[in-house]
């Protein structure tokens, strides 16, 4: 994963020590006291990554600063809770809490509309968010609006880079080179980098744009730009900026020297775990999975599920958490508002009751019509479905014989009507192209036969998934065997093999992966089975074209669910959720 030269910009700190009108009250001055001595515990809390503590201090001293909105002081207090917002965004984004940030950062708008810096950073965040959140437009579009506001070329720099990263992203090699070889070599973005804390920008700029060049073609020059970018990082002790580095040689080196690529992916692995820095960790593996040049292989795929399902829970608990904060924070300010308002509720609660009653019968009798209305619905929808799968491989099967078959049978029928059978080399032509005919009738027979669900189940599984490994192609199955099938119904299992024989199909014709991995996973309700190859991708818009109609209509029979996450260059990947025991819907 391509990093921008910084996650956010270094917010510019207001000044607050102007003098305060004669008219502010003491108890004013003692709430934005308060209210500052918070931020700021805030703001050393954020330095030394304390997120929890940051962002409910940051929480807190917000309520307080919105309770001032009518004092005299209100224009200097909406612009100490822009930056607040723009805090709290920051630290959701270091969580993974994209589309939070995006509304936190959003709220803090109406309070800085007169800062050009406020607005500036509140665009970079903005396109941090939509970048990771596989909005390349947007994101594209926030980080030009971030420019714009921009004061002078040294606050310009950060979303330009940004945008190159992007670019990098997207492919657009030619537009990234432009922009990082200006950000190099322009005399006024030289004089800026000449700076000592600019090192480690400097040495971002010039891996990136190695990288750019070797991904467009231009691998020497790219090489030599991405060891010097990876030089300056090590002299000037950047650990963090060192990962992608040593990514970006992992990856130049997966085409011409897959030891040296893994060594560089170990290294980078190795720093990443250091510093807890878990997407690293994950394209590290990836590399490493993706060169298949090692014993460990398997260790590396079962570290990958592991830290991708720990990532997921770890930034889903931040996300409960920050939700949490906003919410108690918003409860406290609300409380004495909603005493207020109980007085006047109860009064009225009496009104209300007869009222309701009659409300909650008319909703009684529209849910039963509802009810029956949707069990209806789903009963036909479900038999429309199974139709549907029957007739769907019914015609996959007419085609396979039309297409494969009955060229060939015509052609066995033509040359025994024009060949001399009595000859002895006619005879084993014949016989050959007999039994090759028999062979591919066996094939198309054994892709729509029978499933054995009974106790030789995982080994028929086995061999059909077996049938697709080769030599340039390796198929990777895990905890097949942990799963207790003989809870499982029969219905199930035989949806389940069509499900991974379809996945096998497809991937064959369309991902050109050369590694596939399945790994099955139970929990007291449900079968999961995840589902990952390193092939070409796709746009999520052509996956029912490209013939994964039936694995949709197979799992919606017997209420499952399933996601999907592709993208052209980025692999093929399929979350499948299914029930332990098959109901049918009424």
């Amino acid at each position: 994963m391509l990093r921008s030269p910084i996650f956010y910009f270094i917010i510019v700190l207001f000044i607050s020590s102007c003098e305060e009108k004669k008219t502010i009250t003491p108890e004013t001055k003692a709430i934005r006291k308060e209210a500052f001595s918070l931020r700021e515990k805030a703001d050393e809390n954020y330095q030394k990554q304390n997120f929890n503590t940051a962002f409910y201090e940051f929480s807190k001293s917000k309520a307080i600063f919105e309770s001032l909105k009518d004092s005299p002081t209100s224009s200097k207090d909406s612009a100490n809770i822009g930056y607040i917002l723009i805090q709290m965004a920051s630290i959701q984004q270091v969580n993974g809490d994209y589309y939070g940030s995006k509304e936190t950062v959003t709220e803090a708008l109406p309070f800085v509309k007169n800062n050009k810096n406020y607005i500036s950073c509140i665009n970079n965040l903005l396109g941090i968010a939509d970048k990771e959140l596989s909005l390349y437009d947007d994101a594209i579009y926030y980080y030009r609006e971030s420019v714009k506001y921009s004061k002078d070329l040294a606050e310009k720099q950060y979303p330009l880079s940004n945008i190159a990263a992007l670019y990098i992203q997207q492919k657009k090699y030619n537009k990234a080179i432009s922009i990082l070889e200006f950000l190099l070599e322009s005399p006024l973005s030289k004089k800026i980098l000449m700076e000592k804390t600019k090192v480690n920008t400097k040495a971002t700029y010039q891996d990136n744009l190695g990288y750019a060049y070797f991904k467009n073609g231009n691998e020497e020059k790219g090489f030599d730009l991405m060891q010097e970018g990876l030089r300056l990082r090590i002299e000037n002790e950047d650990t963090y900026g060192s990962i992608e580095s040593y990514l970006h040689l992992a990856d130049y080196y997966s085409k011409k020297d897959l030891k040296k690529s893994d060594e560089n992916a170990l290294k980078a692995y190795t720093i990443s775990t250091k510093l807890n820095s878990v997407d690293e960790r994950l394209e590290a593996l990836q590399i490493l999975i993706s060169n298949n040049n090692s014993p460990q292989d398997t260790k590396y795929v079962k570290k990958y599920f592991t830290l991708n399902d720990s990532i997921i829970k770890v930034r889903n608990n931040f996300k409960n958490k920050f939700a949490k904060i906003k919410y108690d924070s918003k409860k406290e300010k609300d409380e004495n508002e909603k005493l207020r308002l109980e007085k006047a509720e109860n009064q009225l609660s009496l009104q209300r009751a007869s009222y309701m009653r009659i409300v909650f019968a008319i909703v009684f009798v529209f849910l039963v019509i509802l009810i029956a209305i949707l069990i209806r619905y789903f009963k036909n929808k479900n038999k429309a479905i199974e139709l549907k799968t029957s007739y769907d491989t019914e015609t996959r099967i007419a085609k396979k014989i039309h297409d494969e078959l009955a060229n060939d049978v015509f052609q066995v029928i033509a040359f025994a009507e024009s060949q001399p059978l009595s000859t002895e080399n006619t005879k084993e032509n014949l016989l050959q192209k007999l039994d090759d005919i028999y062979g591919r009738v066996r094939g198309i027979s054994r892709e729509n036969n029978s499933i054995d669900t009974g106790i030789n189940f995982t080994r028929t599984i086995k061999e059909m998934l077996s049938a697709y490994n080769t030599k340039e192609r390796n198929i990777m199955v895990t905890n097949l065997e942990q799963i207790n099938w003989e809870t499982i119904d029969d219905m199930k299992k035989i949806t389940i093999s069509r499900i991974l024989q379809e996945l096998m199909v497809n991937m064959k014709k369309h991902s050109g992966a050369n590694l596939v991995v399945i790994k099955f996973e139970s929990d007291q309700k449900s079968i999961l089975i995840n589902y990952m190859d390193n092939g070409v991708g796709c746009e999520k818009s052509t996956i029912v074209k490209n013939g994964l109609q039936n694995m949709s209509n197979r799992i919606l029979a017997v209420n499952g669910t399933f996601d999907i996450e592709t993208e052209i260059g980025k692999g093929f990947k399929v979350k499948i959720t299914m029930p332990e025991q098959t109901q049918i819907k009424a």
